[in-house]
């Protein structure tokens, strides 16, 4: 059975640093775009950022733009999220995904998800 977990979250200062792992087994997701999403309480879930796994195609969200970077790992069927100068703004939920189409910003368009893992961000 397909599927994605993420890892890597946890609490951190303002300023820090993580980074997050989404690990598929399964099958493979090479010719899929990857994408991680956040869920904040009271708010629905957002787009962060999404890599092609045909190139070297990154977007972001303009929140995170210069602070977080998406890469990934073909040969390991991972994808990576690092996160820098975190902010308290930055506490959600965090889900990896895997899909194909477009736009790449919209949750729809992604067919496979992970269980999340949460970032907090203290003050």
């Amino acid at each position: 059975q397909a599927q994605l977990i993420e890892s890597g979250g946890g609490l951190v200062q303002a300023g820090g640093s993580l980074r997050l792992s989404c690990a598929a087994s399964g099958r493979t997701f090479n010719t899929y775009t990857m994408g991680w999403f956040r869920q904040a309480p009271g708010k629905e879930r957002e787009f962060v950022a999404a890599i092609s796994w045909r190139g070297v195609s990154t977007a972001y969200a303009d929140s995170v733009k210069g602070r977080f970077t998406i890469s990934r790992d073909n040969a390991k069927n991972t994808v990576y999220l690092q996160m820098s100068s975190l902010k308290p703004e930055d506490t959600a939920i965090y889900y990896c995904a895997a899909g194909g189409g477009w736009p790449i910003s919209r949750p729809n368009t992604y067919d496979y998800w992970g269980q999340g893992t949460q970032v907090t961000v203290s003050s």
